[in-house]
């Protein structure tokens, strides 16, 4: 029997403007973080353009561990280890009562008219952020076909919590976790190819399954890095929406296999690092990790160690000069593969009966203080692609993933209200 997925509920908006707050709105609460006050954040949104947050809610943590989170300790990954680092630059140590924090989110979204996205990164980057291992083994502590079906049931007893306090109307829709094929969720799948692509397909299924039975009214999808063009059979047949994030990478693909940014440590190209991208100071990649006793941290997060170490000590206007030197090689290849993800993306949506997202994109992972997505070529990308959303008839869609208040380009007002436009026009 076919799956015949929910309807859109009439009191959401007919296109959601997205802004990516991620784990960023718990992690950087802190004196003079960018989200140490949400109704000044939801504030700047709005003027924005925005009407959607899109963020891990930490569901497992708060309703699947059994972990007292009344005062969770958060902070950096230890040092000045990925401070360079787009989302891993926290600055501040601090303690929250999570579930309060939750639903302040929640109540700030209400008073702005604003709608929230649950979704989950635990099994790829939110633990990493914890004062202590504890969420982190509790999360590796269930088996891994289970883990899906964990997080289902967890997410499900969220939206009890938020129905609760009368917030459940502010939630668009639910995401098992975030870049389904990126992370611990495959633990003991080779890769996300023909010999993985049904096995972890099955193992979201059940737990779209299951939340289907613990929440019938409430939309519940998974999420994919890219659009996973050629394995589009591993997408469950039983979400709501179907969530892509297309990063066309394309000049930073070249950087980074260039230099090796994302093999091991052995592989990384040091002396051409050195020459073209990095600071005079810069240690060798060999010597730039962690303490031992945050050792754990490396394995609760996704980004290799070459990738924070290159990010950490790169020039930044050199590795901007790089993709600018490069970009004009690369530039019809990039314009083309995300027009063709978007056309199929939108193609397997209406298959399916059901509404298309762009949960994040476009061009890929930069430093922090990197600017080319915020620059004169990454702002005609964000309007493209927002444009281009609109075409395909995608429901709700990003500016960019760096336009959010943990990132430079939130001052960037105007191309954020232009782009939103692109988007939300008739």
């Amino acid at each position: 029997m076919t799956y015949q997925p929910l309807a859109i509920a009439d009191h959401l908006p007919e296109r959601l403007t997205l802004t990516l707050w991620d784990f960023s709105w718990f992690v950087r609460t802190g004196p003079g973080e960018p989200f140490e006050d949400l109704d000044r954040a939801f504030e700047e949104a709005v003027e924005r353009g925005y009407n959607t947050v899109r963020i891990c809610a930490m569901p497992y943590l708060l309703f699947g561990s059994g972990i007292d989170t009344s005062e969770l300790r958060l902070g950096g990954m230890g040092g000045q280890y990925a401070q360079g680092v787009r989302w891993y630059d926290v600055k501040a140590e601090t303690t929250i009562d999570a579930r309060a924090h939750l639903l302040e989110l929640f109540r700030a979204a209400k008073r702005h008219n604003c709608f929230v996205i649950v979704s989950s990164w635990e099994y790829q980057q939110s633990p990493a952020f914890a004062a202590t291992d504890e969420w982190y083994r509790a999360l590796h502590a269930v088996a891994p076909e289970e883990r899906a079906v964990e997080l289902a049931r967890a997410e499900a007893a969220l939206l009890d919590f938020l129905a609760q306090h009368e917030l459940a109307d502010r939630v668009a829709f639910v995401e098992l976790h975030n870049e389904v094929q990126i992370g611990h969720l495959t633990e003991g799948l080779d890769a996300f190819g023909d010999e993985a692509v049904i096995p972890l397909r099955d193992r979201l299924a059940r737990g779209v399954e299951l939340f289907h039975e613990l929440q019938p009214e409430v939309p519940v999808t998974v999420n994919y890095a890219g659009v996973p063009v050629g394995v589009m059979r591993g997408i469950p047949d039983n979400v709501d929406v179907l969530v892509v994030h297309p990063y066309v990478y394309g000049v930073l693909d070249d950087l980074i296999e260039t230099y090796g940014l994302r093999g091991e440590v052995n592989a990384y190209r040091q002396a051409e690092a050195r020459r073209d991208l990095l600071r005079a100071d810069a240690p060798d990649v060999a010597d730039w990790s962690v303490s031992a006793q945050d050792a754990w941290r490396l394995d609760a997060m996704i980004v290799s160690k070459p990738e924070i170490y290159t990010h950490d000590w790169c020039d930044p206007e050199a590795f901007d000069g790089w993709l600018y030197e490069h970009y004009g090689e690369h530039r019809h290849a990039m314009d083309v593969k995300l027009r063709l993800w978007f056309e199929t993306a939108a193609d397997h949506a209406a298959a399916r009966g059901v509404p298309l997202v762009f949960g994040e994109g476009w061009v890929g992972y930069t430093p922090k203080d990197g600017r080319f997505e915020e620059g004169p070529v990454g702002a005609r990308i964000c309007r493209e692609a927002m444009a281009l959303s609109a075409q395909v008839g995608a429901w709700g869609s990003i500016v960019c993933s760096n336009a959010a208040p943990q990132h430079a380009m939130w001052a960037d007002i105007r191309l954020q209200q232009e782009a939103n436009a692109l988007f939300t026009q008739k």
